[in-house]
């Protein structure tokens, strides 16, 4: 086989399409990447590792500086990672920009899960940068790293991470809860992205009577998949087992008030200064779920 003119014209091929129709042309690149991976790959296994500087000397030439060997060699990285009939349903649905940042965890599921991150969300190359420099994977709950790998249903706290990370231009050393919740209400984007998919903000201070007294839930949220109101209760000091009673209350008024008999039963957050295990493994209610803020 003539590995390097099939080379050649697969990307000439490409280069033209490029230019001439917009429409799913990333989609044609990524594919058109893939293969002449493949092709790189058998060249490879005949011709040895110097047939990659060979071809990128020839194709720098014919077609233009851009493919050069690293460009050949990240190529056939590409079809090396996912030639496996576990990534076929998901090899075309990126950018070529988004595979190059994804490739090098190595991880296999860590991959995965930044690839449907990305379809789900349709992140950008900056966007996933982002995610994955926040080290996103490696704050999710063990038992949702688990539920990735054998594809079981996700609940709604599965992807609340721990630490969640508030976003803020100043370095505080001591922070007061109302100073937190307006860093929080600031970029609310950011933060219902850090807790998960399909959050949405309701109201701060949500004012509620409890006997003959005013309450104030600190923020109101509502989960548009899982249907269901979630309160979160910022706390800017160690976890207490008072925190547990008083967030459990509001759980509980939401819920006989507020939610109807279509939706699901409301969960509470607690974002504390300082996780305490102890006060979690005595706490028997299971819509109950506490993580740690880093601003």
């Amino acid at each position: 086989m003539d590995y390097y003119n099939e080379i050649r014209n697969k990307l000439i091929d490409n280069e033209i399409y490029s230019r001439v129709k917009d429409y799913s042309k990333e989609r044609a690149r990524v594919i058109t990447y893939f293969e002449i991976g493949k092709l790189l790959y058998k060249a490879g296994s005949k011709y040895g590792e110097s047939i990659i500087i060979k071809y990128s000397e020839k194709l720098v030439k014919d077609i233009g500086k851009k493919y050069n060997d690293r460009t050949l060699r990240s190529m056939r990285q590409f079809y090396v990672t996912f030639k496996d009939d576990f990534w076929k349903p998901l090899v075309s649905k990126l950018t070529w920009t988004n595979y190059l940042l994804i490739m090098p965890l190595k991880d296999k599921y860590k991959m995965y899960y930044y690839i449907n991150l990305c379809i789900k969300q349709n992140l950008s190359k900056r966007q996933l940068q982002e995610k994955i420099k926040s080290k996103e994977y490696e704050r999710l709950d063990e038992n949702t790293k688990k539920k990735l790998i054998t594809k079981e249903e996700n609940l709604v706290s599965d992807f609340i991470k721990n630490p969640v990370l508030i976003n803020s231009s100043i370095s505080y050393e001591y922070i007061s809860e109302k100073t937190l919740k307006r860093l929080i209400i600031e970029d609310m984007d950011s933060f219902l992205t850090e807790l998960g998919e399909g959050f949405c903000y309701i109201k701060n201070e949500y004012k509620i009577k409890l006997g003959d007294r005013y309450n104030y839930i600190d923020l109101l949220l509502y989960n548009i998949k899982y249907k269901c109101y979630v309160v979160v209760e910022l706390k800017v000091v160690e976890l207490k087992s008072e925190h547990i009673g008083q967030i459990k209350k509001y759980m509980n008024y939401i819920d006989k008030n507020i939610k109807t008999i279509e939706e699901d039963n409301t969960i509470g957050i607690i974002i504390v200064k300082k996780d305490n295990k102890f006060v979690m493994e005595y706490c028997s209610d299971d819509r109950i779920f506490r993580t740690i803020y880093i601003c």
